[in-house]
């Protein structure tokens, strides 16, 4: 009953999302008066205008105020990790670290926020779409407590209202690289790996720039990730009531991603390159693949893997016109899917159509494609993450990455046989 109720409230969100509410604008300034009383200021051209100033002064102050605590916040730490050093010092004990730093590179096309260098690190990239993409790394702290699987953040329930390095995943530090440093140090973290590896993560819909970055640097540390961590950030609203503007966003998106694949097979000098989209991101992902071989047919096989989880696309649309294509790009397509996946089935009712990563209507068979059933793997609301979140899932992604042998080779995959076709199951938990 609780999954039914959460379908019927996801579905109706998605469809009421469309409707825009306008904010009530707020009034402008009022400066305190000042002997000789200044003239009048002349009266705004318009009243969209006023409201746009005051809008433009309340995100300034808004800003100011989290970079402030941001600063705060960081120099606390600064004088606890300094005075847990000291202690250490004068016990002969070397200082223990709780935690450990991965560095996973990105590119987007969102716009990067006015004032950069001066905001938290996950406030530095808006949700707008930019005409040009930019580059750069991210640096993601994972304690060593973590859970494979779990993305720790604070929980309110637990009176956790601050991010704490020992116990959550945090966005430590973002930069900005121009193009040609980005991919000369890419090349150069590729080439320190053995066998010359990297992943591109696209990451799916309501996803900030945030959430991204600590959802790769999770990824490449549970996979245990021999090679180069990168995620391609489209400009998701990351809101639960945007999911029609995050559509015409990742669609907007597809030339940039197109591009940005095409230099990674170029410039990365990675002899595994493998591609991993989620969600509304695969979207993007699968659409950038097919133009991308067309346009460059010796890319034709350039793709060491491609992974789509829960991909939130047509079912028909994906065997006719996306699989064909992805099969030219790589060896190696798997296609992970669920008959429980919440997510999927709201789509299904906004979209007016079966999404080829739900299999609650049938299992999307297409040859040369591994369709892989990880329906009970999930024990979540929603069962949408379950690429991320499972053991048994993220065990499956792993031993691609490590033999890059297909579904029938890989253990414990079932496979079942569909009539001339064949999926195979990872069971779920006893």
């Amino acid at each position: 009953m609780r999954r039914i109720l959460c379908l019927v409230l996801a579905a109706l969100v998605l469809a009421g999302c469309a409707k825009r509410v306008k904010e009530t604008p707020l009034p402008p300034p009022v400066e305190s008066p000042q002997p000789p009383p200044p003239p009048p200021p002349p009266p705004p051209s318009s009243a969209a205008e006023a409201a746009a100033r005051a809008e433009a002064q309340r995100r300034a102050a808004e800003a100011e105020a989290r970079a402030r605590q941001q600063r705060d916040a960081t120099a606390r730490e600064a004088a606890e990790r300094e005075a847990r050093a000291r202690e250490a010092a004068q016990s002969g004990r070397p200082p223990q670290q709780d935690f450990v730093n991965v560095d996973v590179f990105y590119a987007t096309n969102r716009t990067p926020a006015a004032a950069f260098a001066s905001l938290p690190a996950g406030d530095r990239f808006t949700p707008s779409l930019a005409r040009q993409l930019t580059y750069g790394t991210a640096r993601i702290s994972i304690p060593k407590v973590h859970v494979a699987g779990e993305l720790e953040s604070p929980r309110w329930y637990l009176l956790e209202f601050k991010e704490d390095p020992k116990q959550h995943v945090i966005l430590q530090d973002v930069t900005r690289l121009d193009k040609s440093p980005f991919f000369a140090r890419l090349y150069d973290r590729v080439g320190a790996s053995r066998g010359r590896n990297a992943f591109v993560f696209v990451h799916g819909y309501n996803v900030s720039f945030r959430d991204a970055a600590r959802r790769t640097a999770q990824l490449a540390y549970d996979l245990r990730f021999d090679g180069a961590p990168v995620f391609y950030s489209w400009p998701s609203q990351a809101a639960l009531s945007g999911y029609f503007t995050d559509e015409q966003s990742i669609a907007r998106s597809v030339p940039y991603i197109e591009n940005f694949l095409s230099d990674l097979a170029d410039r990365s000098g990675a002899q595994n390159l493998y591609v991993i989209g989620h969600s509304m991101g695969t979207r993007g992902l699968t659409q950038a693949v097919r133009n991308l071989v067309t346009r460059r047919p010796e890319l034709r096989g350039r793709f060491r893997g491609i992974i789509l989880a829960a991909p939130d696309i047509d079912a028909k649309v994906f065997r006719t016109e996306l699989a064909p294509a992805l099969q030219r790009a790589s060896g190696r397509v798997t296609l992970y899917a669920s008959s429980e996946d919440l997510a999927l089935k709201a789509s299904k009712q906004v979209n007016r159509g079966p999404r080829a990563g739900d299999t609650s209507e049938g299992v999307v068979l297409v040859s040369g494609v591994d369709t892989i059933d990880v329906s009970g793997v999930d024990q979540s609301v929603l069962a949408h993450s379950y690429f991320m979140e499972s053991d048994k899932v993220m065990g499956d992604i792993r031993e691609m990455f490590r033999a890059n042998q297909p579904a029938a080779q890989r253990k414990p995959l079932q496979s079942v046989k569909l009539g001339a076709g064949m999926f195979w199951k990872i069971l779920p938990p006893p």
